[in-house]
């Protein structure tokens, strides 16, 4: 969550004070994504000190923003552990920062656990499913911004930065990937909005225990299957320097899809294409890191990811794909 917009203290004072949240006594900017500008503040009120998030939107437009924090207030409506946007008096969510749109959201408790241990992913995977539940009855419709069709108008813009290796790489695997689309298999995926981010970052843990999902800023209607995808190719895999980097974890893996299915079983569908659905996820965070290093935005407090550590995950992926079919899938209906 980088900076791009510098926001002076006395806004952000007045915005606090007309969402009541009391006298703004902090406000730090965040370091670390990409997306958009986000600051703690601070505010008493009778003598309590409480943290929010701002968030200043930078790309997203206000007809794209309502689909994002109306799904965390239905999210949080039904007991899934969300930060709820704070409204205004006249009950509005979205509001107007250094002239661009703007929300202010509750900060969770806890601290993000970037060494997951096979509980973590456990406790993940059950989260998971029930939010794709609790978000089976959400009203709003809004694509997954960072799909398919941003692959296709995306990677003709990247592949000049590239070496040939790569290239054939992200070629080949966004036509694989073009062709799983006009499967009937894929077609028959179960649909919902999902998070489409949810990395070790955007989860809180509290004393051992699962305390929120946040940052829904890449949320959209797409596949579920998608989503689980995302979450095993960050939690479920080897973060370290060298060659173990992007390598799959067996017993994470296991436990956060016999969670996730303990909620929410896979259907036939959804069992043959997962290993395409973990192509899937790589490659759409690989050509976004490309993307963010290669065409950067100036901001005050900006560091790119690397955009290697998913290229070594994709092809992690297409090294040992069937692998990750025992025992939950049935290795006959696994095709890569």
């Amino acid at each position: 969550m980088a900076v791009y917009t510098e926001v002076p203290f006395g806004e952000a004072a007045a915005l606090a004070e007309k969402l009541g949240l009391g006298t703004l006594t902090e406000l730090r900017g965040i370091q670390g994504g990409i997306e958009n500008t986000n600051y703690f503040i601070t505010c008493v009120t009778d003598g309590v000190a409480r943290e929010h998030v701002l968030t200043v939107f930078e790309r997203l437009g206000v007809d794209q923003l309502p689909f994002y924090l109306r799904l965390m207030q239905h999210l949080a409506r039904k007991a899934i552990p969300v930060p709820g946007p704070v409204a205004d008096g006249s009950g509005e969510i979205l509001h107007t920062v250094q002239g661009k749109p703007a929300a202010v959201v509750e900060k969770l408790r806890g601290r993000s656990e970037l060494s997951p241990t096979a509980d973590h992913c456990q406790a993940v995977g059950d989260m998971l499913a029930r939010m794709h539940l609790a978000g089976q009855d959400f009203g709003l419709q809004q694509p997954n911004l960072r799909g398919l069709p941003w692959w296709n108008e995306t990677v003709p813009v990247v592949v000049p930065h590239l070496a040939s290796s790569q290239r054939d790489l992200l070629t080949a695997e966004l036509a694989y990937q073009n062709h799983v689309a006009s499967l009937p298999a894929y077609s028959a995926l179960p649909r919902g909005p999902i998070h489409a981010d949810l990395f070790r970052d955007n989860v809180m843990f509290e004393e051992g225990r699962l305390s929120g999902f946040f940052d829904f800023y890449f949320a959209g209607c797409d596949t579920f299957l998608f989503d689980l995808a995302v979450c095993l190719n960050d939690w479920c895999i080897v973060h370290a320097e060298g060659d173990d980097d992007g390598q799959h974890d067996e017993t994470r893996a296991q436990a956060m899809l016999a969670a996730y299915q303990a909620v929410r079983p896979l259907t036939s569908a959804e069992r043959q294409l997962l290993p395409a659905m973990l192509r899937a996820g790589a490659l759409r965070f690989w050509l976004s890191r490309l993307w963010d290093w290669y065409l950067p935005r100036d901001a005050a407090m900006l560091k790119p990811h690397d955009p290697g550590h998913f290229e070594r995950v994709l092809r992690a992926r297409l090294a040992r794909l069937p692998d990750l079919s025992a025992p939950l899938l049935d290795a006959a209906t696994v095709t890569t």
